[in-house]
């Protein structure tokens, strides 16, 4: 099956290379690219997916899993209670089913991560505990009244999972999240494992790098916004560089990507979070995601998040598109809810996997009313400094201001070096 849907994606691409021969370079480039993250998806096997590898880890063990809507995995057996049943068809389904249904573990308890454990709730809302209906097992939110599971969740537990699907920039918070059960892990003496996934903005490094006197479960370590690195990677670092609390360590086993590097492309199955639906939203989320600390509106209460912006105090005489964001799945009150926004639609784009502080100092200039612009706290905690806020007012440009944090990427492209498990 695998050869005919890669022979119909060819055929289809020959096809509209003869019938559209007069389409642009962007609309060529546009096929290239898409072809080859299916190639590249289809040769990538996740961590989750190689459960012979982490099996014999869990067996005969009590365990808690970090996991969210995104924790999907593909199996060949039907029923691994039962050999006999094994075949070769490809079951596709989430991981705490497969563990809780496996037969030899003892799946105590689910940890879910901002959003919730099957990612519904919007950004920031607080997740409460619960129970999942489908096995009946206990939810303990680490969106919620804590963020740090406590010793009392994990006396009964042998070993902790984390399966979660990031998306490589600093304000994401599910590496926050990570930190945090790293740092309980470690002072519970109990070992985590770690399944390793790509991450889709995984092949630059870029941005301004944390302040530490602005750390906040938006940004906990001194990393660049964009930070290059995978889920399992960046749990090295934070182990290797003292980052957990009193410089204590946690026991780490990490199940790797297969036939993975950081320049390949990777499409996510999944949407990581309500307001990240598809690709191009994905590329796009470390420059937008900046608008998150402005009283613009970055897509949220739309079908488009994260490719688009806009604001009523955006000068509707520069710019010709218009949206009026809504109440919707993952915005329950977006920004500007039933009020006209002025602004920019990213959504065909040829958008591509970097960093740019262009659209930012776009909306700035064009905006009518700049005093309405920054919500300056939440701006500083999702830049890492205070610089990029100034840096902006005062009219810098994008390539000045790009110059004031080149050696400390390179002084963290040196420290990340280390920790990297998959080539550049």
């Amino acid at each position: 099956m695998g050869f005919k849907m890669l022979k119909n994606t060819v055929l289809f691409i020959v096809l509209i290379a003869i019938s559209c021969a007069s389409k642009t370079k962007n609309d060529v480039a546009d096929i290239d690219v898409t072809t080859k993250q299916v190639q590249d998806n289809k040769n990538i096997i996740i961590g989750a997916d190689r459960v012979g590898k982490y099996l014999p880890i869990l067996k005969g063990k009590s365990i808690g899993i970090v996991a969210n809507q995104t924790s999907m995995i593909t199996v060949l057996q039907k029923n691994p209670v039962n050999a006999s049943t094994m075949g070769s068809s490809k079951t596709t389904l989430h991981i705490v089913d497969y563990l809780h249904n496996y037969g030899f573990i003892d799946v105590k308890r689910i940890f879910s991560p901002e959003h919730g454990f099957r990612g519904k709730a919007d950004a920031g809302e607080l997740v409460k505990d619960g129970k999942d209906s489908r096995t009946g097992l206990p939810i303990a939110s680490l969106h919620g009244k804590t963020k740090k599971p406590s010793a009392k969740l994990l006396k009964d537990i042998d070993v902790m999972v984390f399966d979660i699907q990031d998306v490589g920039v600093r304000f994401y918070t599910y590496i926050s999240t990570l930190h945090y059960v790293m740092e309980a892990c470690a002072e519970s003496d109990i070992p985590l494992l770690i399944l390793d996934r790509p991450n889709p903005n995984g092949s630059y490094v870029d941005g301004p790098v944390l302040e530490k006197k602005h750390s906040s479960f938006l940004g906990m370590h001194p990393i660049p916004l964009v930070h290059g690195m995978t889920i399992g990677e960046y749990a090295q670092m934070i182990n290797d560089e003292n980052w957990l609390k009193d410089g204590i360590k946690c026991d780490v086993t990490i199940i790797p990507i297969k036939n993975y590097n950081h320049q390949m492309t990777y499409s996510l199955p999944i949407r990581p979070s309500p307001n990240l639906p598809n690709d191009q939203s994905i590329m796009l989320y470390p420059s937008l995601g900046l608008f998150e600390g402005t009283n613009i509106n970055a897509g949220r209460g739309t079908e488009f998040q994260f490719q688009r912006y806009g604001a009523p105090f955006l000068d509707k005489n520069y710019y010709s598109f218009s949206y009026t964001p809504v109440s919707n799945f993952g915005a329950k009150y977006p920004k500007h809810q039933n009020s006209v926004c002025y602004g920019v639609d990213l959504s065909n784009t040829n958008a591509d996997r970097s960093f740019s502080l262009k659209y930012i100092i776009d909306a700035y200039n064009n905006s009518t009313d700049k005093t309405k612009f920054f919500i300056t706290s939440g701006f500083t905690s999702h830049a890492g400094t205070e610089k990029l806020q100034k840096q902006i007012e005062s009219g810098l440009s994008e390539s000045e201001i790009r110059e004031s944090w080149k050696d400390e990427i390179n002084a963290y492209n040196m420290m990340r070096q280390k920790y990297l498990l998959y080539e550049l």
